[in-house]
């Protein structure tokens, strides 16, 4: 598959990426995720929205400002909006394997239809209460095996208002590309999960 746009003029993605977006604050999260969303559904694309800052009638009703068809697009399931306790929380706390397994429904439902597969998923639940958890990195890591084994595009979203330095770094071992600032950033720090389990022990 070619590269797709994401949104944002002179900014693509390919086919097996799986990027870091960095922002500050609900509408930094908007001005990343609305044109990722938008793009994809304009382009025929099967997307997946995990929302926590805001609920996903919110991410639904901030699609509608920009686009038609959104209803349409929820009633057909070209576009799903879930909340973080249906999907990172399923059960009452995180699983690494768990989420996998969910993500790896998903994907092979689009893409055995023959649609490139976009998922968004915002980290802000790993913010409440107990620290970001090991898994939680680890899995970051593991996304970067099950990206590149399907036409799909991950998108990660985290406030930068939420997390510290320690935190960030992890972030950039464990994502090929970042966007921040209205640009898409090749990672010199990133990490193979070979790499970075080995980094870990």
């Amino acid at each position: 598959m070619p590269a797709q746009a994401v949104g944002i003029p002179g900014l693509d993605l390919e086919p097996g990426d799986h990027v870091c977006g960095l922002y500050n604050g609900v509408a930094g999260r908007d001005g990343i995720l609305m044109p990722f969303l938008r793009a994809g559904l304009d382009a025929g694309d099967i997307c997946l929205c995990v929302t926590h800052a805001t609920g996903t009638a919110d991410v639904a009703d901030k699609l509608r400002e920009l686009m038609d068809g959104v209803d349409a697009c929820l009633e057909s399931a070209q576009l799903t909006v879930e909340p973080s306790t249906e999907t990172y929380l399923r059960g009452g706390a995180f699983s690494k394997d768990a989420m996998l397994d969910f993500y790896e429904t998903f994907v092979t439902g689009a893409t055995n239809a023959g649609s490139l597969a976009r998922i968004a998923g915002e980290g802000a639940w790993a913010f409440e209460g107990t620290p970001p958890t090991e898994a939680l990195i680890e899995y970051e890591s593991d996304l970067n095996r099950f990206v590149i084994r399907y036409p799909q595009i991950i998108l990660c979203l985290y406030d930068l208002t939420m997390f510290g330095g320690a935190f960030l770094v992890d972030l950039m071992k464990t994502h090929k590309k970042l966007m921040l600032g209205g640009l898409v950033l090749e990672n010199p720090h990133y990490l193979s999960p070979d790499e970075f389990q080995a980094s870990r022990n």
